[in-house]
């Protein structure tokens, strides 16, 4: 049993190290749909890696982790209102983090890893990837939004 459990975490390792998990079908799914060409052309070089690729920012880098201000903040992909300021806090990883998304914001599903499952988030709308949800978060829900600042945009109130 042991052994089983380590041989399938290892084949999940090492499917994410070669790229054998395809990204998901986003043009099938999704309401607001762009070519890998008109993403790279809207986004940088990282908001091209996080949020279409999957990948993650370095912690402490994004200027919406210290972001205190009244607001909503939006995909960047497709301007939905994500999270809003109220829901906000400082969780100390590095990156933005709430304890909810605004309703029908976004979608979720399980992200294999090697320390096992964690859950994916993403744009309802776009699919673009945000970040992952964890249950070490604040009351009431218990939650932490751990999300990649280069996958919003911030307006303020």
């Amino acid at each position: 049993m042991i052994r089983r459990a380590f041989l399938t975490k290892a084949a999940a390792f090492s499917a994410v190290l070669t790229g054998a998990i395809p990204a998901r079908a986003r043009a099938a799914t999704f309401e607001v749909t762009r070519s890998k060409a008109e993403w790279k052309a809207m986004l940088t070089p990282l908001q091209y890696k996080v949020m279409r690729q999957e990948g993650t920012e370095r912690a402490f880098t994004s200027p919406l982790d210290t972001e205190k201000r009244a607001g909503t903040f939006l995909c960047r992909g497709c301007d939905l209102p994500l999270y809003s300021s109220k829901h906000k806090f400082d969780s100390g990883t590095g990156w933005p983090s709430f304890w909810k998304a605004l309703p029908r914001a976004v979608g979720t599903k399980p992200d294999p890893g090697i320390f096992g499952m964690r859950t994916e988030c993403h744009c309802r709308r776009c699919g673009s990837h945000l970040g992952h949800v964890f249950d070490d978060g604040p009351k009431p829900t218990g939650k932490r939004h751990c999300i990649n600042g280069v996958s919003l945009k911030f307006k303020a109130a």
